[in-house]
């Protein structure tokens, strides 16, 4: 707090708890009628801005501002400064990255490089960096590679086969051979032959330990950078990997709703790296996700600046369906929201139907608010919310939350609707409309009823290539193609599942849903289901609360039963990390132009991202992800046909093995109690012994090794000057023209690295394998693989090539080459560059890289029709224009071929939304508007980007 209480402007607000040890900034004494009306979201603004108002970065007339919310909505700029800041690994590292090189700017001008630390308590969850190496049917190459190198144990798992027994097609040894026929030695992918002797049993938690320990070899560089930055920064706390997904570790451990610090409670808040934080409003707790760059800012003190937003009043009405799981009601919230149009809104629920969802239930609804583009998806503190605090939580500080959010008046009660917010509109939903859904073939947006599946798909296959189409003859969509899988012949269709994931990190924090899958699982194996071997099938748990409570319930082995053995704690089928499908069905898939079919219980499932072979992806529940898989179809009427049949040839159906929601709350009651959440706290705790282990450097500068192809310093501060001069652009060529629905997915790098690619070639010239690659992810780090995977998307559609890949056109040679390659052979022509788009650029989840990768390209300016707003903001905090066309107007409505070179001039002072003219050199002119809507959004601009503005403070 930057005052003492007595110099504080508000200090005659401040009241107390209990015996007075505890203070607290009471709005509700400021004694005007309009703080009683304002959605309850807003009032945590207020109450953050009254509390850290300093006349500098937050003063009394933004106090004003946001106490006269329903005038100033969509007019005031604010600021907000969260109580905390979360990180995920993949963006975590480039950030911390970024402030590591800070320090060493600061040291080469003279300054402490210890004056760099983060201001706003941070912490940092290491969660995806697991790959699935090993499973229940296979060990991958990358698997077998580093097993061999690191000399890792290599006993295998009861029923599985491990790489690296044997090497010839008959054992050498004559007790493993004697009396063993040929058949009994496996060849799994290609790979040395093993013999089955050799395997010895294990128990099935081996699995999860292999993968960690590969993740822990793998990931060793990042892991000691990591442990350095917890040592070296302050205010840095690091979870280690193996505990948990991040939304779902701040969700069930960081998570307070309320603070306490120097004597003074205030709400918990929150700004995270991960589209998922906004599932911490499930809990009353404000929070969203912001870009790397808008992250960093926070750390080091800055407010998060935003227009004061709209928010939106969802209602709800209606009574549930006892067979609609939370995600068929996401499903349905989300569809009813996309058509409302929220875009850049708060949301907040209210109405007698919020009483009827459990806090599991909202945080996984809050959880999806990306997907409607709105901000946050927030949920009061009510009386469900303390019932469930009572079951998670210490009980100690729970009469001071109850006490402390009912002074305030952020408490909720759905009983009285005199109580009920003013909001910009209200939308309402009634429960009881809700049915199954799933999501897909290539966009969540696209839902289909359960009951339509089979239909869907087949249009699907008629349609033309698009959002939904894959344009398949109709000659050609009866195709069967037979194949061999460890000795057993199976055939591929259209619509055949060969991936099928439980991704439980967007749903763990529902045990309901789990529960629901476990006991389906349960029930299949009983009845004699099974799901064919050949499906890519796992089980990643967000965390390890859902291990205990699916082990708890009795559910886990039949999970295992059907393939979905745990794997490991972290994301992993949802970045893109499964392994490769089995050679057989890659060739089946090839041969017969298949739409083969992936199934998760994620919320991520853009063509090509699960794996490049498999087309048609779709998103489900848990339940229905186990449901498709013993299928082996999407082409199936769960109503009209079986699942399958039992060993005596009965046939079994969904409804057959479908549990009742009596049965599922009754498990939950039963198994889902506060030791699994002590059991978690505990395991965080304690932390494990490989991370214990890993050693770190000292001092306050990082010392970087120059060899290292996993942490490098980036060049963000090479050219830092005091005085900022931000420069009109001449004759800049276009590197990309591009069209509608550009995603984050298609700009920023991501997945495992082509061997092709431009990152390739760099990782080759530093004498790395293709084994050694990794992922995207994993080099989050070095900002040389980074830049070269940026817009490396095989989907990418640049209209200068006319096909999907990631190539463009070097415009004044002519040639086709990469995209970093053509961009590279610009700078160093010294060429500026912009790029042109059409509408929605830079939709999808959050990333840094989307701004950092094209900053480091030598791009300028984007000139779009429409941008997504939190995009916009990336492009501006890394000194990039984000400029849109006039109403109307387009790349293609001008005329412009995109070989043009653009000239845009920059007035001496900048304002909001400047028009500015874009002159060409065919002699065409025509006008953009700058889209800086915030003097912030200026400030930043002017110096470069919010790194470089944040460093000159410091000098």
């Amino acid at each position: 707090m930057p005052f003492l209480p007595a110099e504080h402007p508000y200090s005659h607000l401040i009241d107390t708890l209990k015996d007075g040890s505890i203070k607290f900034f009471n709005p509700h004494k400021i004694n005007d009628p309009r703080y009683d009306k304002l959605p309850l979201s807003i009032r945590i603004l207020l109450e953050s801005a009254i509390r850290n108002c300093d006349g500098f970065y937050t003063k009394q007339e933004d106090v004003q501002n946001i106490l006269d919310w329903q005038q100033q909505q969509n007019k005031a700029e604010v600021p907000f400064s969260p109580a905390r800041v979360l990180l995920q690994d993949f963006t975590g590292i480039p950030a911390m990255v970024d402030l590591a090189a800070m320090r060493d700017a600061l040291a080469k001008h003279g300054v402490d490089p210890g004056l760099v630390n983060p201001k706003c308590p941070t912490d940092l969850i290491v969660d995806h960096l697991l790959q699935i190496d090993y499973s229940k049917w296979f060990v991958s190459s990358s698997f077998f590679f580093s097993n061999m190198t690191a000399k890792m144990p290599r006993t295998p798992v009861e029923g599985k086969v491990q790489r690296g027994a044997c090497r010839k097609s008959a054992c050498s040894d004559p007790a493993a051979s004697a009396g063993r026929p040929s058949s009994s030695v496996q060849q799994i992918e290609n790979t040395p032959l093993l013999c089955p002797f050799h395997l010895k049993p294990v128990s099935e938690t081996e699995t999860a330990v292999k993968n960690q320990e590969m993740e822990l070899i793998r990931n060793k560089e990042r892991l000691q950078f990591f442990k350095w930055c917890s040592k070296a920064f302050k205010n840095v706390n690091v979870v280690p990997p193996d505990v948990g997904a991040v939304h779902q570790v701040n969700l069930e451990y960081l998570s307070r709703v309320v603070q306490v610090n120097d004597g003074f409670i205030y709400p918990d808040s929150v700004v995270g790296t991960d589209s998922h934080t906004t599932m911490i409003n499930g809990l009353g707790i404000l929070g969203w996700g912001v870009g790397g760059i808008e992250s960093e800012a926070v750390m080091l003190g800055q407010p998060v600046s935003l227009t004061l937003p709209e928010v939106v009043g969802c209602k709800l009405v209606g009574s549930i369906n006892p067979l609609t799981t939370s995600i068929d009601i996401v499903l349905g919230i989300k569809k009813h929201l996309r058509q409302a149009s929220i875009t850049g809104k708060f949301l907040e629920f209210f109405g007698p139907g919020v009483s009827q969802l459990s806090v599991p239930d909202r945080t996984t609804i809050a959880n999806m608010c990306p997907e409607y583009s709105a901000i946050v998806s927030f949920f009061p503190v009510d009386q469900v919310t303390l019932e469930h605090f009572k079951k998670t939580r210490d009980q100690e500080n729970l009469e001071m939350l109850e006490s402390y959010m009912k002074a305030v008046k952020l408490f909720q009660s759905y009983e009285d609707s005199s109580e009920e917010p003013e909001f910009s509109e209200v939308i309402e939903i009634d429960l009881s409309s809700m049915v199954p859904y799933v999501s897909g073939p290539k966009r969540p947006s696209d839902r289909v009823e359960v009951s339509s599946m089979k239909e869907d798909f087949q249009s699907c296959l008629n349609e033309k290539v698009g959002f939904k189409g894959f344009h398949i003859a109709k000659e050609k969509q009866e195709t069967r193609v037979p194949f061999l899988h460890s000795g057993q012949e199976y055939q591929l269709a259209h619509g055949s599942v060969v991936i099928a994931a439980v991704i439980s990190c967007t749903n763990n924090c529902n045990p309901s849903v789990m529960l629901t899958a476990g006991l389906l699982a349960k029930k299949a194996v009983e009845a004699g289901l099974v799901v064919k071997p050949y499906i890519r099938t796992s089980l990643a748990p967000g965390s390890g609360m859902v291990t205990h409570y699916l082990n708890a319930s009795g559910v886990l082995p039949y999970f295992s039963q059907l393939g979905f053995e745990v794997i490991g704690y972290g994301c992993a089928t949802c970045v893109g990390n499964t392994a490769p499908l089995p050679e057989a069905v890659v060739d089946a898939i090839e041969q017969g132009d298949l739409v083969a079919c992936g199934i998760l219980s994620g919320n991520r499932h853009f063509e090509g991202r699960l794996c490049d072979c498999v087309r048609a992806n779709y998103l489900a529940s848990p339940p229905l992800v186990v449901a498709y898989a013993i299928a082996g179809t999407v082409g199936i009427d769960f109503e009209k046909e079986p699942l399958g049949e039992t060993p005596e040839g009965k046939q079994v159906y969904l409804r057959d093995v479908w549990p009742s929601r009596e049965e599922v709350q009754q498990t939950e009651e039963d198994t889902v109690i506060s030791s699994i959440f002590k059991d978690l706290r505990g395991r965080m705790e304690k932390g494990n012994v490989f991370w214990n282990s890993v050693e770190c450097p000292d001092g306050v500068v990082f010392p970087w090794d120059h060899k290292s192809t996993y942490i490098r310093s980036p060049s963000f501060f090479s050219k830092l000057v005091k005085v900022p001069a931000p420069q009109s652009i001449e004759n800049a060529h276009a590197l990309l023209f591009l069209g509608d629905e550009v995603t984050t997915d298609h700009i920023s790098p991501a997945g495992s690295i082509a061997r092709v690619s431009a990152a390739a070639k760099y990782l080759l010239s530093k004498r790395l394998t293709p084994r050694e690659f990794n992922s995207y992810g994993a080099r989050r780090g070095n900002d040389a693989v980074m830049t070269r995977g940026t817009f490396a998307s095989i989907k990418l559609q640049n209209r200068f090539i006319g096909k999907p890949g990631p190539k463009t056109l070097h415009i004044p040679s002519g040639q086709t080459m990469d995209v970093f390659e053509a961009a590279d052979r610009y700078q160093r022509d010294g060429v500026p560059l912009i790029i042109l788009a059409g509408k929605h650029y830079g939709s999808g989840n959050s990333r840094d890289w989307v701004a950092k990768g094209p900053y480091l390209l030598g791009v300028r300016a984007v000139i779009a029709e429409s941008f997504e707003k939190l995009h916009k903001s990336q492009l501006v905090g890394m000194g990039i224009m984000p400029l849109q066309f006039q109403s109307g107007q387009s790349a293609d409505s001008l005329e412009l071929s995109g070989k043009e070179r653009f000239s845009i001039s920059l007035p001496d002072s900048l304002g909001l939304r400047p028009r500015l003219t874009v002159k060409t050199s065919q002699g065409k002119s025509f006008t953009v508007t700058a889209l800086f809507d915030t003097e912030t959004d200026v400030i930043f601009f002017q110096h470069g980007g919010l790194l470089r503005y944040v460093a000159r403070t410091l000098l």
